[in-house]
């Protein structure tokens, strides 16, 4: 976590350490689904998961690996010293794989229905990291 001053008012943004491993396996073409059983607290492995299960229309798979994914990154967060709110910088890449889990998340939920979710994720996406947002669509 950043140790410099919020001159906002606002708690300092939260930098997860990094993982190298599953995004470097990922990187190479190694299957997500290998990737997650090896590094099951890996966000972005589950986020990939979530991914591709969506394109390939399997949207109920899609919203649990995102749920995972999700979860696990909540976890690492809090590890991190997160308090429930503030910035989660898209910017810094080992924070990435949350962010895609938590749009996944989202997307999945609005094509299941599930108002609720959706605009509860699409708020704390936009909330966390305006560009993860932006750039995540």
């Amino acid at each position: 976590m950043s140790t410099h001053e919020n001159l906002l008012g606002g708690p300092a943004p939260t930098h997860l350490p990094d993982d190298p491993e599953p995004r470097e396996l990922l990187a190479s073409g190694a299957a997500p689904s290998e990737v997650a059983a090896k590094y099951p607290a890996s966000s972005l492995a589950w986020a990939q998961l979530s991914d591709e299960a969506f394109e390939a229309g399997r949207v109920v798979e899609s919203y649990a690996y995102a749920r995972t994914g999700y979860h696990r990154g909540l976890d690492a967060l809090r590890r991190a010293g997160w308090r429930g709110q503030g910035p989660v910088p898209f910017e810094h890449e080992p924070n990435r794989g949350f962010l895609r889990a938590l749009h996944a998340l989202g997307r999945a939920a609005q094509a299941i229905g599930e108002n609720d979710e959706y605009e509860r994720c699409t708020v704390f996406l936009r909330d966390s990291s305006p560009t993860a947002a932006d750039t995540l669509g």
